[in-house]
């Protein structure tokens, strides 16, 4: 959920630096199309569409290839054929896979059978020259998966790039999805040495994905799913969080759960959290 939020939330920023990049056409400008395409919700993991004033391009984020052969290739004629149905126009569509991986599935590039042959755009982040996403701040948050002999000494030219981001607000935002994206490359504490744990804290996308984490396990009923989601994201905060902590957690209504994702942004200490608590079960 991390990774596709920050891919999503990155697109939607920034949505002319994505097409320039991944997409094939040159427009001059572009706007994130928000649109219905589906009555049943096609299963991807981030997907993003853009429009020009000649073309949409669907650029889909993967994590990893799926074990079925044809869901990739299924969807993407799929969203190709409810976008043409819908707006007549070219279609440009690519997938970008995030983590390296040697399975056969990141090269399918097309759909065929009997009756039908679509092709899209295949992109493999680890294949990927990384100087293009170093040299745009949009973009930075990518670079840790790109190519490199030596992925370290890449995030720490990443990390450098990213604290020269004059805008705080922009810098917050860039090293939060830095830091999701790279840790699919790199494990927390390299990421957490070079990166300042209170800027990812204060992010936008870092906020939403703890939000969405929890509501979402609420909205569906799923209240243990929002409670294991809940005590997660206070251990990757506090460390390993203490027995009658989690005792306390598994004890909230849905309603507390929803403020202790809102309140969790102000807790400074472990004490915080506890204060919180105690108050909640009093």
């Amino acid at each position: 959920m991390a990774y596709d939020n920050a891919c999503k939330f990155l697109a939607e920023e920034y949505p002319q630096d994505f097409a320039r990049h991944f997409l094939t056409g040159t427009a001059t400008k572009v706007e994130v199309l928000k649109t219905e395409l589906i009555v049943e919700p096609i299963r991807a993991d981030s997907v993003v569409f853009v429009r020009s004033h000649s073309s949409i391009g669907h650029i889909e984020f993967e994590t990893l290839p799926k074990s079925d052969r044809t869901s990739i290739p299924m969807r993407m004629l799929d969203y190709y054929k409810q976008l043409k149905l819908q707006h007549n126009t070219q279609i440009d569509q690519v997938v970008v896979f995030l983590k390296e991986t040697n399975s056969p599935l990141a090269f399918e590039k097309e759909y065929r059978d009997e009756n039908t042959w679509h092709r899209y755009n295949v992109i493999r982040l680890w294949e990927q020259n990384p100087k293009p996403f170093l040299a745009s701040p949009a973009l930075l948050p990518l670079a840790p998966l790109a190519r490199s002999k030596t992925p370290e000494t890449l995030l720490e030219q990443v990390a450098a790039e990213v604290a020269k981001i004059p805008n705080e607000t922009q810098r917050q935002n860039i090293s939060g999805c830095t830091q999701i994206l790279a840790g699919l490359r790199h494990n927390k504490d390299v990421i957490s040495q070079l990166f300042q744990g209170d800027i990812m804290q204060e992010s936008v996308i870092y906020q939403d994905i703890i939000q969405t984490g929890i509501q979402t396990g609420i909205q569906t009923g799923r209240q243990q799913e929002a409670v294991a989601f809940a005590s997660r994201l206070i251990g990757r905060r506090f460390g390993e969080i203490a027995p009658a902590f989690d005792s306390q957690i598994q004890k909230l209504s849905r309603e507390q759960l929803e403020l202790l994702g809102e309140a969790l942004f102000d807790f400074a200490t472990a004490e915080d959290l506890a204060a919180w608590l105690a108050e909640r079960a009093g």
